[in-house]
């Protein structure tokens, strides 16, 4: 057989030869010389001949139709072996290649790997297009560096190439992988470079379809180089993917963080429920407790009276009241005793079952949080997934608005029959929470194979096919609750994966039903006798009322309904996508009598394909039964009324209650004593009836009101000490009371036992009904002052960490026998003595919870990089130590340790991360030495303050939530250069102020806290890289209208607040809302203090404010200069309400009226809108209609702001005086409202003592009746460029001094005579009107106004007038040659000559009195350009005359400087507007003198 196989292996040889042109003598002598082979397009059915060949190093054999590797047992020596293209099966026949380097087995049949262990030196493995399932057998292959596995059926990775640490090539491409999660399983390749899952010459993996899919490979494999075949070796491309990673990080965060906060704010809400509910039966108990230690009292005295009847009757000091009661005590001795021991023993059942009712408040209360925390228990874990999912898993949670949570609701109440529950006395169901699962990974596969059903059929039955999808409910395995981790497990990879069930069917198929009754009713039925058969009677049975559905989307297929005594599954059912059972095959027993036909819809389905089954919607729903449910929001409602006092006769209590009054009435009623407020001698021994200090045994101070206790020390034999129902917040003058072993202090308001000392024989103390808080510093008073306690009493105490109080009590106390009225038992010692020495950090404790990992994981998820570290890799006390081990550690988390301080962590100098979450610390001590610490998280604890982390520079995340934080220190984050997160939630934190240096601050988490005021929002405006901000619960937040714009406005960086992202139109609102806005604040933050009251100035330029809004008004009340120029003011808005006022700037606004006006709702604007929602002081303050207001005198109003004397308005476009409402301003001298639109002057009737007006450069054309209808004392009136043509209606004009005319349109002498009339006139400009270059006006008016001094800048001196008087005589003597001009006036003697010579000035030389008047106080010096440069430009290429630009710019406080003067073509700069002038105490020209001011 053997030589027949030789034959016919040498004759495949011999052919192979002869196909190739070789001589197969020369091959079987030469054979050994060659070193490569390579066969390629011929027959070769085996793997033939190849020991002619014995020193190969590479064979490849391309496209042969060989079965199976054999025939290599002579190529030792080879290191690289092709067969490619080829049949082959199964891997095997390598064994004795233990040389081989490189292996390609590409385009087989291969369907698994194995038989490579022996190839240790194998770098290159190809197995791309084959049949390979899993990823398995290349374990011993550690050199691998190359492996190729695309084409084939790989659906996951998983651990499988942990081993193959050198592998910087890998190819997955065109395989079935499909989770982002099992992607992650490639972090642990430290050299992987080149990785392909999506190369184009394959199929695409469905994890490539995923949304973020590059981003999550690259930021968890930073190191690649190459990805699907792209160069992504860039460094830009590696930042961009950590930057996206981060952001999701910090979001979710966020969003985690936010369910936690609500779901305290859950519990919170129960707890002050539980509160309120325990209250009647504290004080019951409360009550009781005093009568029974009142008659204890009694009862001691009694007893003692026998044997100190004589001794009290002999002591003179007794009083009168005394006396009698004693003797009276004494006869009535058996009986009296008797009654008081009844009565006591009543009390006692009372106070037993009121502690009865708080234990039922507790245990409800303790069920309603598990139901709770159950019902929130998913959404972390689903945001979780969504993290680690990048998005493709998303979770929504439904609300009324969405159609989807409607339809959600509609069906389950479509599917729920009342006939199928009404025997467990379910009478309707409640819908309470509907979440919408988006898993994009799943609806990948479900629409790939729906679709496949598609393509199948033609095109007229699709829409049968799609008449097959259905949604229905899941049905979980009654026997099991419905774990999270289960759920979550479907949820996630769906239910082929996760079919975890005995159930046999389950693994076949995926059960589902339309009716809600065959989902639920064996839950219920198994949950019921689960709590028959262990006969417990707890509230706990009540919770098969809440319950969970899956509703899924499902495609039937090809169904029928299922046989007879058959097992379901495919091979039953060969054809067919699934099989239902109707209900009636389902149910044994015979369903009773039904009032409808339910049951004949009602089916169980079992769905073949898993694929198939798409989960869609999570249902939390609730029964309603005929029985309520026990629950601290209803059942207890009225069995424990709010209020002792409202209790209705109806009441289940109102009996007990009954009862308690009864026992309270029971003889002996004991009258109150007078209480006791001081403690002295003469009281200690009239209490103790013996005059000697030290035969005091026992004494009894209960019940008074005694808040201290002086000089106890004295009572050396004191032993039984009662002070309880006192009101002492501590037991500092309980000292160095040697032999006192009994001591009752319950009942006060002790909120620590520092200064308790010297008690080494105090066995019984009894501390319960005090405000203990602090667990570890009591017990270690106790340990050091109390070493032989035997009972301790300390129920009722606010405690920190009540669950582990037991324990740490029993395991430091070790003499005690009784802890709160109970025997402590040998095991409950033994676990405190083991809870108790796992509260000391050890050598063993910080190996056991540390790791050695250098780098921090690259995983998507929100927990400290302590925790994640320790999960993953575990330091393990079975490594061998060395000397340094300390050394290694980087990663250190003992959260939930009940550690009371952090000891030992001195050497590990290399500790980057640690947590310290949950246990008893109390200070932030310990840490000094851990320089290299990044990561520190102390969430849990009992700490007061921040401390001990000024060393730690290199700290980027800080989390101390949950503590007793009442501040933050001023320079505790000085240091802290590189903090990117600080968490400080549910702390008790009042400012911000210490946060002012965090400049590198991301993210701050701050909420429930007691940040109360705005201006500790401006503490984070320096924080200019803050994104995420949580305030949320802080008294800021109801104290603030408008709190979040508030703070999105002042904080413009930031990206979420609260939880919630900021959008576009909020920012916009809060700019809308807050923008252009003076308040308190805004003045604090740039002054650095809030001392208002010494404020003298208020200047506050170019800043767009809007409304001026300063509380309290009273702190301005110094204020006596404001310059807001150059802002957008519409109104005075809050500055009516500043009461000493003198000077006001509000040139270059929009001011239309002092008090804003107040549009109809119908036409505001958004921005009209939100300025109503500001409480600016001036919005609101007019009640009358526009139409009332502007047809309404202004006399009417009652007058605002008198202490104003100079306002300006300059540039403010304003067109109509009497709207501006000036006549409020009673007390106003001078007025500036030059460079507006004002066409009339009116409404100033009321300014009497008005002394300047400034009305240049407006559109005055003349003067109407009311412009100066009364006596007016004004002294300068300035009117320069405007229209007037006539100057009629001046006569009110009495006492007039100034008037400045220039550049007007006056053309006519006539119009200048009728100025006659002010006799008072001193100064008068008329340049720059018509009048002026038609004749010379000069002389005449010298001559009509006696008492000119000043005409057009120039001093009128006596040769003028000299000259004047010889021109009009001229005028007078010519009369007689000229003929009058017709229709020309002849009551003002003016005539025009017949024949004047046109005159025409073109220069004007300035006199030498010209610096006369500008005043002696002028100086010329430039100032600085005004910003806006409002008045740049005024003077170039302007013919008028220089004067009316002097007097024009001294209007605007311009300086002008002397090039001016000598180059009237060029631009001056502007000045600096607001001036105060101490002396006259207003502002613009105040350094002009007087007589030239404008």
């Amino acid at each position: 057989m053997i030589e027949s196989e030789n034959l016919h292996q040498e004759e495949i040889i011999k052919e192979l030869c002869l196909c190739n042109g070789l001589s197969y003598e020369i091959v079987g002598k030469e054979g050994s010389n060659a070193s490569k082979l390579e066969m390629f397009f011929s027959g070769y059915p085996r793997i033939v001949g190849l020991s002619l060949f014995p020193n190969l190093t590479s064979l490849t054999i391309v496209a042969q139709d060989i079965k199976e590797i054999s025939g290599l047992e002579t190529c030792v020596l080879l290191k690289e072996l092709w067969i490619a293209e080829c049949c082959i099966e199964k891997i095997g026949g390598l064994q004795e290649c233990r040389n081989l380097e490189k292996l390609y087995l590409y385009y087989n049949k291969i369907s698994k790997i194995e038989n490579l262990d022996r190839l240790i030196k194998l770098q290159v493995l190809w197995l791309n297009h084959n049949m390979i399932k899993n990823i398995e057998g290349l374990q011993t292959l550690k050199n691998l560096n190359d492996l190729n596995l695309a084409g084939n059926l790989i659906s996951i990775i998983g651990r499988c190439l942990d081993i193959n640490e050198q592998l910087e090539k890998l190819n997955l491409s065109g395989n079935q992988i499909c989770s982002f999660k099992d992607l992650t399983n490639l972090t642990r390749l430290p050299h992987l470079r080149d990785l392909c899952l999506n190369d184009p010459q394959y199929k695409t993996n469905p994890v490539c379809l995923l949304c973020n899919y590059s981003t999550h490979v690259l930021y968890h494999l930073p190191c690649l180089q190459r990805l699907d075949t792209f160069d992504v070796s860039a460094k830009q491309i590696k930042e961009l993917a950590d930057t996206t990673a981060m952001k999701k990080i910090m979001y979710y965060n966020m969003r985690i963080k936010t369910v936690q906060r609500h779901l305290n704010e859950d519990l919170e809400k129960l707890n002050d429920r539980k509160c309120k509910l325990q209250k009647l039966p504290e004080e019951r108990i409360k009550l009781f407790s005093f009568v029974k230690k009142n008659l204890e009292r009694e009862l001691a005295e009694l007893k003692g009276s026998g044997k100190g009847h004589s001794d009290r009757f002999n002591n003179n000091k007794l009083t009168e009241v005394e006396k009698p009661k004693n003797h009276e005590t004494v006869t009535e001795d058996p009986t009296l005793h008797q009654k008081i021991l009844t009565k006591l023993n009543a009390l006692s059942e009372r106070v037993t079952f009121w502690n009865k009712k708080l234990d039922e408040i507790e245990a409800i209360y303790r069920i309603e949080v598990k139901q709770k925390k159950k019902s929130h228990g998913l959404l972390i874990p689903f945001l979780l997934i969504e993290l680690e999912t990048v998005g493709n898993i998303h979770f929504e949670e439904g609300t009324r608005s969405d159609d989807w949570f409607n339809s959600c609701y509609e069906l389950i109440l479509s599917r729920f029959c009342t006939w199928d529950f009404r025997t467990y006395g379910v009478t309707g169901v409640k819908v309470k929470r509907v979440i919408k699962v988006n898993n994009r990974i799943l609806r990948l596969k479900f629409e790939e194979k729906f679709q496949k059903f598609l393509d199948h059929e033609s095109m007229h039955d699709s829409e049968t096919y799609r008449k097959m999808l259905e949604c229905l409910f899941y049905v979980f395995d009654p026997e099991v609750m419905v774990k999270k981790k289960h759920l979550l497990q479907i949820l996630e990879k769906g239910f082929k994966e996760s079919e975890t069930s005995k159930l046999p069917l389950r693994k076949e198929a995926v059960i589902l039903a339309n009716s809600l009754s065959l989902c639920e009713c064996p839950r219920i039925e198994f949950l019921q006798q689960k709590y028959k058969d262990e006969k417990k009677n707890s509230l706990e049975h009540e919770l098969f009322r809440h319950g969970i559905l899956l509703i899924t989307k499902v495609f039937l297929g090809q169904s029928v309904q299922a046989r007879e005594q058959e097992v379901i599954n495919q091979a039953n059912y060969p054809m067919v996508n699934s099989v239902f059972v109707p209900r009636k095959y389902l149910l044994n027993s015979i369903v009773g009598q039904r009032n409808c036909d339910c049951g004949f819809r009602q089916c169980k389905w079992f769905v073949f394909d898993h694929d198939l089954v798409l989960p869609e919607y999570i249902v939390e729903f609730e029964y309603i039964t005929v029985v309520k449910a026990h629950s601290l929001f209803s059942s207890f409602n009225n069995v424990i009324p709010e209020e002792s006092k409202k209790i209705s006769e109806g009441s289940i209590l109102s009996q007990d209650l009954k009862v308690d009054d009864d026992v309270m009435k029971m003889e002996p009623k004991i009258k109150p004593q007078a209480k006791l407020i001081s403690l002295d001698d003469k009281t200690i021994l009239s209490l103790a009836k013996t005059n000697i200090y030290s035969h005091i045994v026992s004494l009894n101070l209960h019940g008074n009101s005694l808040s201290k206790l002086r000089d106890l020390s004295k009572l050396t034999g004191l032993r039984k000490l009662n002070i309880s129902f006192n009101e002492f917040t501590c037991l500092d003058d309980v000292y160095h009371l040697y032999n006192l072993e009994y001591l009752d202090a319950s009942h006060n308001h002790v909120i620590t036992l520092e200064g308790f000392r010297g008690l080494m024989k105090l066995k019984h103390l009894d501390l319960s009904w005090n405000q203990l808080k602090k667990s570890g510093d009591e017990i270690n008073v106790l340990c050091k002052h109390t070493t032989s306690l035997l009972t301790l009493n300390i129920q009722h105490n606010p405690w920190q960490k009540p669950a582990t109080l037991r324990l740490s009590v029993i395991g430091r106390l070790k003499t005690l026998t009784h802890l709160d009225g109970h025997l402590i038992s040998e095991e409950e010692t033994t676990a405190a003595m083991k809870f108790i020495t796992g509260t000391k950090i050890t050598q063993l404790s910080i190996l056991r919870h540390s790791s050695t990992k250098e780098e921090r994981p690259r995983i998507l998820s929100i927990w400290p990089s302590a925790k994640i570290l320790t999960q993953i890799s575990k330091f393990g006390p079975h490594l061998h130590l060395n000397g340094n081990w300390h050394l290694k550690i980087t990663a250190l988390n003992l959260d939930g340790q009940h550690l009371f301080e952090i000891t030992n962590l001195e050497k590990l100098e290399n500790l980057k991360w640690a947590s310290f979450s949950n246990n008893n610390l109390t200070k932030m001590e310990g840490l000094e030495s851990c320089i290299n610490l990044e990561e520190l998280t102390l969430d849990g604890n009992c700490i007061s303050k921040i401390e001990g982390i000024s060393k730690l520079t290199k700290l980027t995340r800080l989390s101390i939530n949950n503590n007793l934080l009442t501040g933050l220190e001023k320079h505790v984050f000085d240091n802290l250069l590189h903090l990117h997160s600080l968490s400080l939630e549910n702390n008790r934190i009042t400012s911000l102020s210490g946060l002012q240096k965090t400049v590198s601050l991301i993210e701050l988490y701050i909420s429930n806290n007691y940040i109360a005021l705005n201006q500790e929002i401006y503490n984070l405006k320096g924080l200019c890289n803050l994104v995420i901000l949580d305030v949320y619960g802080n008294i800021i937040v109801w104290n603030q209208e408008n709190y979040r714009l508030f703070v999105i406005f002042h904080l413009p960086e930031l990206k979420a607040l609260d939880g919630i992202s900021i959008e576009p139109p909020e920012t916009e609102s809060a700019k809308d809302l807050f923008g252009g806005r003076l308040t308190s604040d805004m003045i604090t933050e740039r002054q650095g203090h809030s001392n208002f009251s010494q404020m003298q100035e208020l200047n506050w330029t170019s800043s767009s404010i809007r409304t001026v809004d300063l509380i309290p008004v009273d702190q301005f009340r110094n204020v006596s200069n404001v310059n807001l120029q150059n802002n957008n003011l519409t109104s005075f808005s809050g500055l009516i309400y500043l009461p000493n006022v003198k000077v006001l700037c509000l040139n270059y606004n929009h001011i239309e009226s002092i008090m804003p006006r107040l549009k109809p709702q119908t036409h505001l604007t958004n921005r009209q809108l939100l300025y109503q929602k500001v409480p600016s002081s001036g919005y609101g303050q007019q009640g009358t209609s526009k139409i009332n207001r502007d047809t309404m005198s202004s006399e009417n109003l009652p007058p605002i702001m008198h202490s104003l004397e100079v306002l300006h308005l300059g540039y403010n476009g304003i067109c109509n005086l009497i709207q501006l409402q000036l006549n409020r301003l009673r007390n106003l001298k001078f007025l500036f409202l030059q460079g507006n639109e004002i066409s009339q002057v009116e409404g100033l009737d009321n300014l009497a003592v008005l002394q300047e007006l400034v009305v240049d450069h407006n559109r005055i054309r003349a003067f109407n009746d009311s412009a100066f209808a009364k006596p007016s004392s004004l002294l300068a009136l300035h009117l320069e460029e405007n229209r007037l043509r006539e100057l009629n209606k001046l006569q009110p004009l009495v006492k007039l001094e100034k008037l400045f005319l220039g550049y007007n349109k006056i053309q006519d002498i006539t119009e200048l005579e009728k100025l006659d009339v002010i006799s008072t006139l001193r100064e008068l400009t008329v340049y720059g009107n018509p009048i002026c270059r038609k004749m010379l006006h000069r002389h005449v008016l010298i001559f009509r106004l006696p008492n000119l001094q000043m005409l057009d800048g120039i001093p009128v001196n006596s040769e003028d007038r000299v000259k004047a008087e010889f021109h009009f005589s001229e005028l007078q003597a010519k009369k007689n040659t000229f003929i009058p001009v017709t229709n020309s006036p002849m009551d003002g003697g003016s005539f025009c000559p017949m024949k004047a010579s046109p005159i025409k000035i073109t220069n004007v030389i300035l006199p030498g009195g010209f610096s006369h008047y500008l005043g002696p106080d002028f100086t010329l010096t430039p100032e600085v350009e005004d910003k806006k440069d409002k008045n740049t430009g005024i003077l170039t290429s302007n013919p008028r005359s220089i004067h009316a630009e002097i007097a024009f710019r001294q209007l605007r406080g311009i300086n002008l400087s002397p090039n001016l003067l000598s180059h009237p073509n060029i631009a001056s700069p502007t000045a600096q507007m607001y001036q105060s002038n101490q002396n006259e105490g207003r502002i613009p020209g105040s350094n002009f003198s007087r007589s030239n001011r404008m």
